[in-house]
């Protein structure tokens, strides 16, 4: 059996292809005006929503932010915010 490959690369191209970098622009995904709340901004949470999935707990925000229902978030830097839901004693039922 023959095992030589009848093949030819052109080592040129990929090293050109390796060597370039290629920067793009990213555009911000809040593109309406006025503008949503960055996701550093303390209002965050009132951007627009881009995607709800309510079924598994989350929605993306405009700005980027990843909000889940039990309002922990995770930021679009890597950071986490823990869930913030407020305490509310008024509503705790007691049992005849």
């Amino acid at each position: 059996m023959n095992t030589t490959s009848s093949r030819s690369t052109d080592n040129k191209t990929i090293t050109d292809l390796t060597t370039q970098t290629t920067q793009r622009k990213i555009p911000p995904m809040c593109q309406h005006q006025p503008p949503c709340p960055t996701a550093d901004s303390a209002d965050r949470e009132a951007a627009h929503l881009v995607a709800h999935h309510p079924e598994q707990g989350w929605s993306l925000l405009c700005n980027g932010v990843l909000l889940f229902e039990d309002t922990g978030e995770l930021l679009p830097d890597g950071r986490i915010i823990d869930p913030h839901r407020p305490m509310i004693s008024a509503q705790v039922v007691t049992a005849a």
